[in-house]
């Protein structure tokens, strides 16, 4: 049951969005109207820092509280996409409580990956001393869940916005400050530090000049974020309080000398502060801040956002806006394999909440709410549409709409009450017309008050498409369908990523065992398929993989079906790629099978389509 506290304030808070978002939407053109920034809009995030890691972007946020007014932030955040458009909630894996000797101030953090495991640091208020100290966490996965490190802080003096960077050398910094800036060089445990912090300089002509202040005659005001490219080092910082603009300096190495080198951001949006992040992905540079562009924000109720740039030949950085826009989609999503609900462009009236199959969900749906998918890739079209939902009330219908809230209608699905907002069951409707590639809206209808829970969707291929040609690619069914090429195959009911059940090959002996299918009979010459499978490690932290062997003429190939990834067994790991089987001769056998790129750790499989 859910608290009636927590479903007032929410709901409270859900007529205030409605109501300005109406009157944005008369003041706005219909193309601000379709605007992606900011990345998130069912709570407020702040202070964002990117990660690329395995193919996808990792950002770590914190969080404003609804209606702060002061930086009133209790834990961080983790979203995550591979296109740029389309950001997946994985909720929170780290909050004050992680860090038994804070209590208060979770405010600017930054990840690095390093030795198979990822580090946080965050600036928290110390109980004891009643100032603000750097921790660190480790998790064994980006999404965690982290732990405490140390089980103290790192370093404390005072203050905050901590960055780490490993050098090309190996050599970790990790640097911090507000009002001065300061480094320690990081060991390679990354939870300690040789020597003592050193102060870095704040020269006019390292960080450029400020008016006015005595005190504070450079124009460094905290966050700093370095990163190396080429043979120069970059320090991009948030400048000049308040309110604040975001600026840069760069160097011939990470500990200086730095030559001040101009604005990137000029003061804009209505957020007094901001908070830079950079990364290069897919072939594109990316820069992330935040601004109160959301109803109700501002200075304390933040909301991060990104902008694509190109870097000028010499190597600075243009001059980048703020734009409603955000930029150009990677790619497509792919509709035939399983998508998290909580994987959005844009979401209008709902929030996000743990699930209890795993992951996040939908939730506190009411009548008229919806999310946006873009960039979704029907092809030559889908025949039905699949939907894993849950009600304590009586539910409602899902309408599948194409190119906007009330555009095209192609399906519709009725949600029936479930007895319980997690009590999950699946809901299947016919899709008619839903072709080529279109940004997806999810529209909810229904009574009032909270109508259902949604946790993720699934749309089957028609048209000539082709469906999925595994058997039992939910694992629903045990291991109908399914054979090991070494070690024990079982239907594993301790462990699912979705529904009850997922697949078990343990006891292998070979990095080329694994759970294993025959598709001879289903393969087309020529054509392209799409997989993806989602994965977890029994222990170890091994790269695994799909792979097709196929034989034609008395030749056996191997064709690597999805790029490596390395999995864990705290969580799952979503294996997607598409690739094109081709052949001479006689096809007398394929099979589809998961594999490990090295050791033999067992394997557990979930939800698998190839198709």
């Amino acid at each position: 049951m859910r608290p009636a506290l927590r479903t007032a304030r929410r709901k409270a808070r859900r007529l205030v969005l409605w109501t300005l978002s109406l009157l944005m939407l008369i003041a706005l053109s219909p193309l601000s109207a379709r605007a992606d920034n900011p990345i998130v809009q069912t709570i407020y995030t702040a202070d964002p820092a990117p990660l690329v890691h395995n193919g996808r972007v990792y950002l770590y946020t914190g969080h404003d509280e609804d209606g702060s007014t002061y930086f009133t932030m209790r834990d961080w955040r983790v979203f995550s996409s591979t296109d740029m458009a389309n950001w997946t909630d994985h909720g929170s894996p780290m909050s004050l409580a992680t860090f038994a000797w804070a209590d208060a101030n979770a405010w600017a953090g930054h990840v690095v990956p390093r030795n198979g495991k990822f580090y946080w640091y965050v600036p928290v208020r110390n109980r004891a001393t009643g100032g603000m100290a750097i921790g660190v966490a480790v998790g064994d996965s980006p999404t965690g869940p982290f732990r405490d490190a140390l089980g103290r802080p790192l370093v404390e003096n005072g203050e905050i916005d901590p960055h780490a960077f490993i050098d090309d050398n190996g050599q970790a910094y990790l640097y911090w400050g507000n009002p001065r800036l300061w480094y320690v060089r990081l060991n390679t445990d990354m939870i300690s530090f040789s020597g003592s912090a050193t102060q870095i300089p704040l020269t006019t002509a390292g960080f450029g000049t400020r008016n006015g202040n005595a005190s504070r005659p450079t124009l460094y005001e905290e966050g700093p974020w370095v990163f190396k490219r080429g043979n120069l080092y970059y320090n991009v910082f948030a400048a000049e309080c308040c309110s604040e603009f975001i600026a840069y300096s760069t160097a011939p190495s990470a500990t200086g000398p730095w030559t001040y080198r101009g604005t990137i951001m000029p003061r804009q949006g209505s957020s007094f502060t901001n908070h830079p992040g950079i990364i290069d992905f897919n072939g594109g540079s990316y820069f992330f801040y935040h601004n109160g562009a959301l109803p109700g924000g501002g200075g304390y109720t933040r909301s991060v956002a990104v902008e694509k740039f190109t870097y000028n030949a010499d190597g600075t950085i243009p001059t980048i806006n703020m734009t409603t826009a955000g930029p150009p989609q990677v790619g497509t999503l792919n509709p035939f394999v399983r998508q998290e609900a909580e994987t959005i462009a844009w979401a209008n009236g709902v929030e996000t909440e743990p699930s209890s199959e795993g992951g996040m969900n939908v939730g506190f749906i009411s009548n008229g709410d919806n999310i946006k998918v873009k960039g979704v890739a029907f092809g030559t079209g889908a025949s039905s549409f699949t939907a894993r939902v849950a009600s304590a009330a009586s539910g409602g219908t899902i309408e599948l709409r194409l190119g906007s809230a009330t555009g095209t209608l192609v399906g519709t699905c009725s949600v029936p009450g479930t007895g319980g907002w997690q009590n999950w069951t699946s809901v299947t409707c016919p899709v008619s017309g839903a072709t080529g590639t279109r940004d997806l809206y999810l529209r909810f209808t229904g009574g009032s008050g909270n109508l259902f829970n949604l946790n993720w969707w699934q749309f089957t291929a028609g048209g000539g498409t082709g469906g999925n040609l595994l058997t039992n690619g939910n694992m629903e069914n045990g291991t109908t369908g399914w054979t090991a090429s070494g070690g024990t195959l079982s239907s594993a009911t301790n462990v699912a990523y979705a529904g009850s059940r997922s697949l078990l090959n343990s006891g292998r002996t070979s990095a080329w065992q694994g759970p294993h299918q025959n598709v001879t009979s289903l393969l087309t010459n020529g054509k392209s398929y799409t997989t993806s499978v989602w994965v977890r490690s029994q222990s170890g932290t091994p790269s695994a993989k799909a792979t097709l062997t196929y034989t034609a003429n008395g030749t056996t190939n191997y064709l690597q079906l999805t790029p490596a990834q390395t999995v864990n067994a705290n969580g799952w790991t979503q294996l997607t790629g598409t690739a094109t089987v081709s052949w001479t001769g006689t096809l007398t056998n394929a099979s589809f099978y998961v594999e490990t790129a090295a050791g033999t750790d067992g394997l557990y499989i979930d939800d698998a389509s190839f198709q």
